[in-house]
């Protein structure tokens, strides 16, 4: 939406105040996120009554979801405009009206492009989409309801934008999609996220590539041969995997069990060299038991995930899990997902432990701020905004740099580091 607007010749400005227009993209997957949105939908419409901002529009998927309902609540708001509408929003921007358009577009046949983005991440890292929507029916999620099925990018389409990312000084490409391992099966009958990376794995400019949202049931061999043999792909993957006892997964429509996900496990750490596993868990999904639960716990100690995330379940509208019994106490959901994260906590304090004393290549995200006036960076290991960070000294350094480094404390999620190479 900003690049075509960019294109028609309006001026972004860094403050809201006496902005002409204001775009509120919202999320509508979870609670706590539409609240977010709501939250800042009502700011801004504060500002617009007080005479400080023109026109409030609402985009992304809290307008696809609720649509015209936003203006029974919410009369002053403008516009709304779904996911599938989105290229639409300079017409809406051209709007000189006392309408009210909603706009509620059909999915279209081929998925959304993205020739035009402005990226709002520092210069020096890019998500890349490369597939829109999602055609698993996970009994707890929405996305489906919201995102539509699944439409790949096709591959000449993703190679071209990353080549674009990396000829404006991204070093680092983050890939994404609501099932990033099932990409180009509904292009090419087949998932060809290796084929993918392999392409992308020659783009010479660009040092890291990262995968995120990797669904277990279509990570193939091949692609783990692909990730282990790549010169610039992470050995880093993101694999949510909910749970791990069978009656739970099986309530949750994975479509995998405890058997095959240690098996896949297994065969990630015995190939990938080096290998990070990052993974997000749910507590309290209807009918989980204590004994359940355990299991779960259990299993964490066992694996010894280094990155890992956790929700307590919440009913989402129009999930298949909302018509299921047993469902538990938010009391109990939230408690056993705070149990699961103090044993991860200690888990990530003796990975991080384990590498005082050792030299990684840190990316620079920030100027100096914060700790000892220390610059904040990542290595390998964090994703941004979900992992920790690393927080590095010393002279000439800035953001963008990769800058060989040496870990000199650990803190449970942290790192301290001092630079010993010069940055490249």
């Amino acid at each position: 939406m900003i690049g075509r607007l960019n294109l028609e010749g309006y001026r972004f400005v860094p403050d809201v105040e006496h902005a002409e227009i204001v775009i509120v993209n919202t999320c509508g997957f979870i609670d706590v996120a539409r609240e977010e949105s709501f939250e800042m939908i009502d700011q801004m419409l504060a500002l617009k009554l007080a005479g400080l901002v023109g026109r409030v529009v609402v985009a992304g998927c809290l307008a696809e979801r609720d649509g015209a309902k936003l203006l029974d609540t919410r009369p002053e708001i403008d516009s709304v405009l779904g996911v599938f509408a989105r290229d639409e929003i300079t017409s809406i921007a051209r709007l000189d009206t006392t309408d009210k358009p909603v706009l509620l577009r059909p999915q279209p046949n081929d998925a959304l492009l993205d020739e035009n983005r402005i990226a709002l991440t520092p210069g020096h890292l890019a998500y890349l989409k490369i597939a829109e929507g999602c055609d698993r029916s996970c009994a707890f999620c929405s996305i489906p309801s919201i995102r539509g099925h699944y439409s790949s990018k096709p591959m000449d389409v993703v190679v071209a934008e990353a080549k674009r990312l990396a000829e404006s000084g991204v070093r680092e490409l983050i890939l994404i999609a609501q099932d990033t391992s099932y990409y180009g099966h509904d292009l090419y009958g087949w998932p060809m996220l290796a084929e993918l990376l392999r392409r992308l794995d020659q783009i010479e400019s660009v040092d890291w590539i990262r995968l995120m949202y990797l669904y277990p049931n279509t990570l193939t061999d091949e692609l783990i041969d692909v990730v282990a043999g790549g010169k610039r792909i992470l050995p880093y993957l993101d694999i949510p995997l909910q749970h791990i006892n069978d009656d739970v997964l099986r309530r949750m429509r994975r479509g995998i069990d405890r058997a095959k996900t240690e098996d896949l496990l297994g065969r990630l750490r015995d190939r990938i060299e080096g290998l990070v596993l990052r993974t997000t868990l749910m507590t309290g999904f209807p009918g989980e038991s204590e004994a359940q639960f355990q299991e779960l716990l259990d299993f964490v100690g066992k694996v010894r995930f280094e990155r890992l995330g956790v929700f307590a379940y919440r009913e989402e509208v129009g999930t298949l899990s909302m018509d299921l019994d047993g469902h538990l106490p938010m009391e109990v959901r939230e408690t056993r997902r705070d149990a699961l994260l103090t044993t991860q906590q200690k888990i990530s304090a003796e990975f991080n432990r384990a590498l005082v004393g050792r030299r990684l290549e840190i990316l620079l995200d920030s100027d100096i701020v914060g700790e000892n006036n220390a610059h904040i960076g990542r290595s390998a290991a964090d994703a941004p905004d979900v992992d920790g960070v690393v927080y590095v000294t010393g002279e000439g350094l800035m953001p963008g740099q990769i800058v060989g480094c040496e870990v000199v404390d650990a803190r449970e999620y942290d790192l301290i580091a001092v630079a010993v190479e010069p940055p490249k």
